[in-house]
């Protein structure tokens, strides 16, 4: 039970931190219909824990072994990043146009793959902290941990889903574009940063 908890409190730590994935999950819960908003959440969770698990096993080791694939990860996501941002900066937020149920499942989806996986900083701080972890634990208390860490990440974009779905009714077109503006603002800035780790990794500064 005790490496189960500590699975629970790292994931939680690991997850809540404002990034891409929250700022995905809430603004849906602010524009979409209950069930789209939580079928959101799970197909984000999904692609959190496959994260994690893959940080857990080994992502970090093949990035060791391979540093150009660091150098690759960290340029690509950077760009695709400020792509992210750019587009909520552009964007006209309306909550009557979000509220459309036919929004094809597979841009959700690849959406939710994108905020997650190609998150160069989400791989990084993953595999330093659940390698880190893995080191550290008992013989044969991997999955108690990892379970721990999987329970967090539904808690949490269930439990954020459910608390911004609830109260998006308080929320009109000109605060949803303040937000969206506020957030792309925050990404590209995060946008910016992971470039400038990736022109210096380079060696070009």
């Amino acid at each position: 039970m005790e490496i189960y908890l500590q699975g629970l409190t790292m994931g939680l730590a690991y997850v809540a931190p404002i990034g891409l994935q929250n700022l995905f999950v809430i603004n849906t819960a602010l524009t979409q219909k209950r069930q789209r908003v939580f079928l959101t959440a799970l197909i984000v969770i999904f692609f959190d824990i496959t994260l994690g698990l893959a940080c857990f096993l080994g992502v970090g080791a093949l990035m060791e072994a391979l540093p150009w694939l660091q150098r690759v990860i960290l340029g690509i996501g950077s760009l695709i990043v400020l792509w992210i941002g750019l587009g909520l900066l552009r964007s006209k937020a309306s909550l009557e146009g979000g509220r459309d149920v036919n929004v094809p499942i597979w841009k959700v989806i690849t959406t939710a793959c994108v905020v997650t996986w190609f998150n160069p900083q989400a791989i990084i701080d993953g595999t330093m902290m659940l390698g880190a972890f893995r080191a550290s634990l008992p013989e044969g208390m991997d999955l108690f941990f990892i379970g721990g860490f999987a329970s967090a990440s539904v808690l949490w974009f269930l439990g954020i889903s459910a608390i911004i779905s609830l109260f998006s009714a308080r929320f009109n077109d000109k605060i949803l574009t303040v937000i969206n503006k506020v957030c792309g603002a925050v990404i590209i800035f995060y946008g910016l940063k992971l470039l400038h780790n990736f022109i210096q990794l380079m060696g070009w500064l």
